[in-house]
């Protein structure tokens, strides 16, 4: 990791963003994806959800930051009920 100057919460984000992928494919094959209309009136699947959860994500650490400041505790929760949110009416 040094060569890269990672630290040490940017390698656990990126492994969590890896196992999501792996998570989804796993899905994708053991439990073949459905497309369906959601509150957007598009046809998305797992990975669309997931895709327009990770985005939305950002813009809400992004926006965090310029209001709040650097502890980013309040806005993973904000992302987490997001995402929720996303994967349940999108």
């Amino acid at each position: 990791m040094e060569w890269m100057a990672w630290t040490w919460p940017t390698a656990a984000f990126f492994c969590a963003i890896a196992a999501l992928l792996v998570l989804m494919t796993a899905l994708a094959i053991l439990r073949p994806e459905v497309p369906r209309v959601g509150i957007l009136r598009i046809e998305t699947t797992r990975g669309d959800r997931l895709f327009i959860s990770l985005l939305g994500s950002a813009f809400l650490c992004l926006g965090w930051l310029a209001v709040m400041g650097p502890p980013l505790w309040g806005a993973l929760a904000l992302c987490l009920i997001y995402a929720a949110a996303v994967f349940r009416w999108v």
